[in-house]
């Protein structure tokens, strides 16, 4: 299905530009029980009609370093010539020294340039840079703020009427030391307050791992999901000298032929601005309260590299997509209406390549923060237009059904001059020397908990804990000590109705298996007893690769193997931000 027009699952056909006029304003509005003030109609927003961006680039492959500011913009993210001009947040290039903001109005200062998403940092293995993370974020948040969970400003005066907005930038799947890894109590804000871990704005980054599609977002304390949805986050492209010469030997795509493309979901009011749960839930008394009383969120506009809803127009030939599931919450089954029509060979994982390329036969699950390294082959569909189109659950795999428009991610338009003077390239077949192991002998199993309560106010919580002690929130001592280069196996047994997006810091590990499980659980602590586990499945020949975020199913023991090789106090949480923000994190220590 997908040839010959814009065609989505089900027959339906993708809203044309005329379903709105062009530049006749706001959009037609619907009210929604998720929010004060009615919503723009989702299935009146334009789709296709906006080409898919490309972020601009931050060359530091020779080492070095750059100051690279936050602070608030406004991007036409709906597109189609209304003249709907949406403020977000992003990153970009600065001039000039300084971490705040020419006025608390939030106006970046002169020669700030940001973007939404950030620009695409380029790197080179075992080249340290250096980044300067400037909070020019304003004195008011474009996004409703929860201050009744713990939150970077928890337990303080501070206000960011008075402060500003606090921030720290984590470099997602970086082998980092401490101090520059984006611990969530880091943050700073503009007007000087700080958090207890902070050590300065400016983190070093020695880039001591192999290729890998990297990506930097927000993580601070209580406001990673809506500093995250306001726009805080972009790719860092990793290079080694293997990739290199993979590209330099023609036998991967490069240059125009490489993209970078992240997926997330949205919502707008009819004016264009970002739209997030404030509607009180089933807790009135608790202010901020967002969708499924606390659970997660899912927004109905798909927004890929900025713009709702783009087409790619591509050449008959083989492209390589760095994709990202960049979503708060959302988990994405990408196809082509049910199967692929055109060859897709998976290469690589969240942290580096597999060991042979990997053709796929079936949809692609990817759940939130996860990374998947694609050649998509177009050469026999020139002139075709496909939809590629989403049908997972939310939240995955047991939660509502998709509909449309939500069933539609990016349209491909088959349709540019296929350059004959850039010749195609050679899929090898082996992209490392060999499969991808966690070799050293474990030193410990860990067996740990993902478990879902209820918080003061009545809203559902996820958390982590042990299986010997239950559920433990953030503030809780911390259990897990593993020593100085020594390799664990972690065992995450999902007690849920949910798949969690499981997140170490500092490492890449190996999943190792998955596999049924029973026991008796304390309703009140979650500790577990009298367990008795299934037969084991080993990870798909898409996880075979290194790996820093595992979908963790429920009812399964979802196992994983790291080595632990710098000191330091680091975290592992769960990457759907609404559950991350909400006690579903937890500090470890490498001692």
């Amino acid at each position: 299905m997908g040839t010959g027009g814009a065609a989505l699952l089900g027959g339906l056909r993708a809203v044309p530009a005329s379903a709105v006029p062009l530049g006749a304003g706001p959009l037609p509005s619907v009210n929604d029980p998720q929010y004060k003030s009615p919503v723009a109609d989702v299935k009146a927003i334009p789709r296709f009609v906006n080409p898919l961006p490309r972020p601009p680039r931050i060359d530091l492959l020779e080492g070095g370093g750059a100051r690279v500011a936050m602070a608030q913009t406004t991007q036409d993210i709906i597109g189609a010539g209304l003249g709907l001009r949406t403020p977000v947040w992003g990153y970009g290039p600065a001039d000039g020294p300084g971490d705040g903001p020419a006025r608390r109005g939030g106006a970046p200062r002169t020669g700030t340039r940001v973007t939404y998403p950030g620009p695409t940092v380029v790197a080179r293995a075992d080249r340290p840079v250096r980044l300067d993370w400037a909070n020019e974020l304003p004195f008011r948040h474009l996004l409703p703020v929860d201050t009744a969970i713990h939150w970077a400003y928890h337990g303080t005066r501070y206000t960011i009427e008075k402060q500003g907005v606090p921030t720290v930038t984590h470099l997602h799947g970086g082998h980092t030391e401490p101090a520059g890894d984006g611990h969530p109590d880091s943050w700073y804000a503009p007007a000087g307050a700080r958090g207890q871990r902070f050590t300065g704005p400016e983190c070093a980054y020695e880039n001591t791992q192999e290729a890998a599609t990297l990506w930097y977002h927000d993580h601070t304390m209580g406001l990673t999901r809506v500093n995250v949805y306001a726009g805080l986050a972009g790719f860092y492209l990793l290079r080694d000298d293997r990739e290199l010469a993979l590209i330099e030997d023609n036998r991967l795509p490069g240059g125009p032929y490489e993209r970078e493309v992240i997926i997330q979901d949205r919502m707008f009011y009819p004016d264009g601005r970002l739209a997030y749960p404030d509607a009180p839930g089933a807790s009135p008394h608790v202010p901020g309260v967002w969708a499924d009383e606390g659970s997660e969120y899912f927004g109905r506009v798909i927004v890929v590299n900025g713009k709702a809803w783009p087409y790619f127009s591509v050449e008959p030939r083989q492209y390589r997509l760095r994709l990202l599931n960049g979503s708060n919450a959302r988990f994405y089954r990408l196809s082509v209406g049910g199967k692929w029509p055109f060859p897709v060979t998976q290469i690589g994982t969240d942290g580096g390549f597999l060991h042979r390329p990997h053709r796929l036969d079936t949809s692609l699950v990817i759940a939130p923060a996860e990374r998947v390294d694609l050649v998509v082959d177009f050469r026999d569909v020139a002139g075709k237009t496909f939809t590629l189109t989403n049908d997972a659950p939310s939240p995955y795999p047991n939660g509502t059904p998709v509909t449309s428009p939500t069933d539609s991610v990016l349209q491909i338009r088959v349709d540019r001059k296929y350059k004959r003077d850039t010749p195609e390239p050679r899929l090898p077949r082996s992209l490392r020397e060999a499969p991808f192991k966690v070799g050293r002998p474990k030193t410990r199993t860990r067996r740990l908990l993902l478990f879902k309560t209820t918080d003061h106010g009545g809203r559902k919580m996820p958390m982590l804990g042990t299986v010997e002690k239950g559920k433990l929130a953030w503030l809780d001592p911390v259990t897990e000590k593993p020593r100085l280069n020594s390799t664990e196996v972690w065992e995450f047994y999902n007690t849920t109705a949910d798949t969690h997006a499981v997140h170490l810091h500092l490492v890449q590990f190996q999943v190792v298996d998955r596999a049924p499980f029973t026991a008796t659980q304390d309703r009140t602590t979650g500790a577990l007893t009298n367990i008795a586990v299934g037969k084991s499945v080993p990870p798909g020949a898409g996880e075979l690769g290194p790996k820093d975020t595992v979908q963790a199913p429920p009812g399964q023991v979802t196992r994983v193997k790291a080595f632990f090789d710098k000191r330091g106090v680091y975290v592992w949480h769960c990457h759907m931000l609404e559950h991350e923000d909400h006690e579903m994190m937890r500090t470890y220590e490498v001692v």
